[in-house]
């Protein structure tokens, strides 16, 4: 007729278990929607753009320089930039945080 204490601390404690891990997977899962998500895409996106860069895009960097791409050599991870009539830096293409203006396409084979 008594419960016993032994039963009722074992009954208590499964419960109590799943109660501690719930709020911890649905904080996890809300983590990675707000935060580890947005960042994944922002990351993807600004690689592309990196690897999309060709001469005469106006570019802004990291540092706050505005420029024109002169010089892009595939696979280097540095780019020259004009940021004054015949000034040019190389930066890195990391640190180029916006294209501003992107030049359109060359032709293959112009023959005008």
């Amino acid at each position: 007729m008594f419960i016993t204490p032994a039963f009722a601390a074992d009954a208590s404690a499964s419960s109590g278990m799943l109660e501690m891990i719930a709020p911890l997977a649905i904080m996890g899962v809300i983590f990675y929607f707000l935060l580890i998500r947005p960042q994944q895409k922002r990351t993807k996106e600004h690689a592309a753009m990196v690897t999309g860069l060709r001469r005469g895009d106006e570019v802004l960097t990291a540092g706050g320089l505005l420029g024109k791409v002169t010089k892009v050599k595939d696979g280097a991870d540095e780019v020259e930039v004009e940021v004054a009539e015949n000034v040019r830096v190389r930066v890195l293409r990391s640190t180029i945080s916006t294209v501003r203006s992107k030049t359109a396409p060359v032709a293959a084979n112009s023959n005008s």
